[in-house]
């Protein structure tokens, strides 16, 4: 017969073991490691977008790597001063993507340009993962192979994620919150929708999409349950009122959304704001629209009716789709919901054939490859293509070093186009500028200011030097070389000094006398 021992020695390592085995038990393995290699497949195909050209792929990757660097190096809620003219001045300053800049300040350690790669690469692979994760939750047979699917949606919706700019970590706490409710754990909604409001001002587009959630389980279960959009309601109003910049947050998102919707002016903003041609959103993102329809389709096969969770989802891709044909923007939105509810839409047809055949079993992640190969393939080819077409990061670099060296410290510099903010303030916080970010913040500050700004770039003011100096107080105007009415007005004016030119911009010194 054995015999065991019962010394204290014997009794501890038992205890271990136990620990250990029990630990074992709890964490499951596979899933932790199909995790970790998903994250590194989906790491390495961005890597390989990113490093197709040196330059950033948006223009206002510039802006959000450099604000976050500032913040690093002079506090969270730094000074403003660059946009004096604008709603974006200092008294009313509000950083409406304050906390994805602080998720950023890591990456700012080093070459920023570079950091702004890293960003590109780590944060959508995490949300690609974290919809992996929502799949696997939901029983969906290769929840891997529909995860890489979010590589062969969309090529539109790859070139917006990969871009150093809020939309990957918003569509992650989105897809998140979502499993979140899906799963009932409805008191995670508060803080997940606290963050959420102080990551984004788009914080509108969580209360719709629980709403969502909270009318399907009421059309399904007979039964109205408000605490999902109680919570997540609570967790926005906190976000707005604990606030580092309460309560000019509350008036920044009504000046920033109320135009986009309502103003029927014509101040042209970012192409983001407006819709995609039908034939161009069939071309860039046709294989979302085409896992919507089959995931409708597979409804029909069913012998039971619709579950609560692929109703929701339905709803919610439908939402996106619905706001996608009215502005491009949400392409960051739609053909990810579109797969989720392509995938969950088709999990009982999937289960049920994979476990009435072998057959099937096997041949069926080999078809889903042949479809995803070839998409990834060419979705990440135009990614590399729009990437190396992208306007070089040195645009503005020589202009923007020789202000910092031959002007003042805080002189105005006049830019006459808005978006060349981001790469002159990447370059140069050593100036102040006029415009930048969107043309409605000087609009919103000062109509009569900005209808003569846009004048002025336009060539349409004679002796502009006079205004400029006078009425914006700028002692140097930067152009691009593609104002041709304006450069051929400043060429008369005698008060314009052209002082520097290169192949991207013009430098011209307000003289003296313009005062």
């Amino acid at each position: 017969m054995e015999s065991f021992s019962t010394s204290p020695s014997n009794t501890v390592e038992r205890s271990v073991r136990a620990r250990s085995l029990s630990l074992s038990t709890r964490l499951d393995w596979p899933f932790v490691v199909t995790g970790v290699g998903l994250w590194l497949i989906f790491a390495g195909l961005l890597a390989t977008i990113q490093i197709a050209s040196p330059n950033l792929p948006g223009n206002d990757d510039y802006f959000h790597i450099k604000i976050a660097q500032i913040m690093r190096e002079e506090g969270i809620r730094p000074h403003f001063p660059w946009l004096p003219l604008t709603i974006l001045n200092d008294e009313e300053f509000f950083d409406h993507h304050f906390f994805y800049h602080v998720l950023l300040i890591p990456f700012t350690y080093g070459d920023l340009r570079e950091g702004a790669k890293w960003v590109g690469i780590i944060f959508p692979a995490w949300t690609f993962l974290v919809g992996w994760f929502v799949l696997h939750g939901q029983r969906v047979p290769y929840a891997a192979l529909w995860a890489l699917g979010f590589f062969a949606v969309s090529e539109a919706f790859l070139n917006r994620l990969v871009m150093t700019r809020v939309q990957a970590v918003s569509l992650l706490m989105l897809i998140l919150m979502l499993h979140v409710a899906l799963k009932g754990r409805y008191r995670w909604l508060l803080p997940l929708a606290f963050i959420y409001t102080w990551l984004y001002d788009a914080f509108p587009l969580l209360l719709i999409m629980i709403g969502i959630y909270v009318a399907t389980r009421w059309l399904f279960d007979q039964r109205l349950n408000l605490a999902p959009l109680i919570y997540t309601g609570l967790g926005v109003g906190l976000g707005l009122v604990i606030n580092p910049y309460f309560p000019n947050n509350i008036i920044f998102i009504y000046h920033h959304i109320w135009p986009k919707l309502f103003d029927d002016s014509d101040i042209r903003v970012g192409n983001e704001w407006y819709p995609y041609e039908t034939w161009t959103l069939v071309e860039n993102s046709g294989l979302a629209l085409l896992i919507f329809f089959a995931g409708t389709f597979a409804l029909g096969f069913r012998d039971r009716r619709m579950n609560p969770t692929t109703g929701v989802l339905f709803l919610v891709a439908l939402f996106f789709g619905l706001l996608l044909f009215r502005s491009r923007r949400f392409v960051e939105y739609f053909p990810a919901f579109a797969l989720l509810f392509g995938a969950v839409a088709w999990q009982p047809l999937l289960a049920e054939w994979r476990q009435k055949s072998r057959i099937f079993a096997k041949i069926m992640p080999a078809l889903l490859m042949l479809v995803l190969i070839p998409a990834i393939w060419l979705n990440i080819r135009e990614a590399r293509e729009d990437l190396a077409d992208s306007s070089s990061y040195l645009r503005y670099a020589q202009a923007s070093a020789w202000l910092v060296e031959n002007s003042p410290p805080n002189s105005r510099v006049f830019n006459t186009d808005w978006d060349d903010f981001t790469r002159l303030f990447f370059y140069n916080t050593h100036n102040i500028y006029m415009l930048g970010l969107d043309p409605t913040y000087m609009h919103q500050y000062d109509p009569e200011l900005y209808q003569l700004w846009r004048s002025i770039t336009r060539g349409e003011v004679p002796d502009s030097a006079k205004t400029i100096r006078q009425v914006f107080g700028a002692e140097y105007v930067l152009t691009d070389l593609g104002h041709h009415r304006f450069l051929s007005q400043a060429e008369y004016d005698p008060l314009l000094q052209e002082v520097y030119r290169d192949e991207y911009a013009a430098i011209f010194q307000v003289l003296a006398g313009a005062e």
